[in-house]
């Protein structure tokens, strides 16, 4: 069950890592520093005031550069495959006292997965918002994706399970976004 658990909380940050690449590492180290949450061995690290200080600061930096349109899309694509390794590191540096090749197994497979299906969503919705509104509207998107990441990274923590159940959300979502916008065959 504490297996389950913490995959859960794995899954749902590196889903969260897909929209806001430093901001679940930011609360990972919070809750770490708190005592909330144990870190995997090897991972300490990310409970250091020293990575604190650089994910708060690496997190505001991303999250003020989402704000300008131009940029904002420059910086989703960059992210795309910092997000499947970050989803990818989170997930191993929850998952405490496992075999480390099925640590690094469930990783890959679920928090980079995870990542790379908060990522998938994160860019559809900003190249609709692009399309649609020139990148007016990107701002606002930036500012709920960055609320959004704060909260869901802290559900992930606290509630893995209904943080896991959005990220199911999320993938759905997604598909069902390719499947009406890019003529991919609907599902029964």
């Amino acid at each position: 069950m504490e297996l389950l658990i913490s995959l859960f909380i794995g899954i749902g940050l590196s889903a969260t890592s897909g929209f806001r690449l430093f901001v679940p590492f930011l609360i990972v180290s919070i809750a770490s520093l708190t005592g909330y949450l144990e870190l995997s061995s090897g991972f300490d690290w990310i409970g250091s005031y020293e990575a604190l200080t650089a994910f708060a600061i690496a997190a505001a930096i991303e999250i003020l550069a989402y704000f300008f349109p131009i940029v904002d899309n420059f910086i989703s694509v960059l992210s795309a495959p910092l997000a499947v390794i970050a989803g990818t590191i989170i997930t191993a540096s929850v998952l405490v006292d496992i075999d480390p090749m099925l640590t690094w197994s469930l990783a890959v497979i679920g928090g980079g997965g995870a990542s790379l299906a908060g990522k998938t969503t994160s860019t559809l919705v900003h190249t609709g918002s692009t399309t649609v509104s020139g990148g007016t509207a990107n701002p606002l998107i930036s500012f709920i994706e960055t609320i959004f990441s704060f909260l869901m990274a802290i559900l992930s923590i606290i509630i893995p399970v209904i943080a896991l159940i959005f990220v199911v959300i999320i993938v759905w979502i997604a598909l069902r976004f390719f499947q009406r916008h890019k003529g991919y065959p609907k599902s029964r």
